[in-house]
C-alpha cells in the first residue's frame, strides 16, 4: 500500500483560498477545507489551531492575488492609473467572492486610508503618476484617493450583482472622475 500524501500547511491555504474564491470566505472551515483537499479534518487542524488563523492565511494569499491582478497592466498607453482603476473593477467582476472578503468583511481592518495611500506598495504607482501629471506628491495623493473611492465604489456595486459590467462606460466614467480629480487639485493651487 503507498504511503498516504502528506498535507502541507501551502496545501491547506491553497485550499481555503479556492473556497473563499469559489463560494465565499464564509464557507471556510475544517470540512470544506478537508473535502477540497479529500483528507480528514486532522491535517486542517494540525497546521492551523483555529479556522480564524487559517482565513487569515488565506485573506493574505488573496491579498497577494489582487495586488498582482492590479499591477498586470496590459496596455500601459492608456495610463497607468486608468488602467489599475480599470482591472480593480474587472477583478470585482471576476472574482466577486474573493472581493467581498478583502474588502468588505472583518478581515479588511486595521488599515485606515491614509495609512494605504502611505504604504510602500504605492510609491511606483504613485511616483508613476507624478511623473505623468507633474504636481507634489501630496496633489497625486488626493487625485490617487479620490479614484480609488471612485473605482471601489464601482466595483463594490459590481461584486455584489447590483450592475452589469460595460467596459466602455467604466472606462468613460474612470476617464471623467481622473480628470475630476486633476482639475480639483490644478484649481486649489490657484
Amino acid at each position: 500500500m503507498p504511503p498516504k500524501a502528506k498535507i502541507t500547511k501551502e496545501m491547506v491555504i491553497d485550499a481555503a483560498f479556492e473556497i473563499a474564491r469559489e463560494t465565499g470566505a464564509e464557507n471556510i472551515n475544517a470540512r470544506t477545507v478537508a473535502k477540497k483537499l479529500k483528507c480528514s479534518t486532522q491535517p486542517i487542524m494540525y497546521h492551523f489551531a483555529t479556522i480564524e488563523e487559517l482565513k487569515k492565511a488565506a485573506y493574505a494569499k488573496a491579498d497577494g492575488y489582487h495586488s498582482e491582478y492590479l499591477m498586470n497592466i496590459e496596455d500601459p498607453r492608456k495610463g497607468v492609473m486608468l488602467c489599475i482603476g480599470l482591472n480593480y473593477i474587472r477583478f470585482a467582476m471576476k472574482e466577486p467572492h474573493l472581493f467581498r472578503f478583502l474588502f468588505q468583511s472583518d478581515y479588511f481592518n486595521g488599515t485606515t486610508l491614509l495609512e494605504m495611500i502611505d504604504a510602500e506598495e504605492l510609491a511606483p504607482i504613485l511616483s508613476a503618476m507624478q511623473g505623468a501629471i507633474g504636481g507634489s506628491i501630496e496633489q497625486v495623493k488626493e487625485i490617487f484617493i479620490t479614484i480609488f473611492l471612485f473605482a471601489h465604489g464601482y466595483a463594490s456595486i459590481i461584486a455584489n450583482n447590483s450592475l452589469k459590467y460595460d467596459e466602455e462606460l467604466i472606462i468613460s466614467h474612470l476617464k471623467n472622475a481622473y480628470n475630476g480629480a486633476i482639475l480639483a487639485v490644478k484649481e486649489e493651487i490657484k
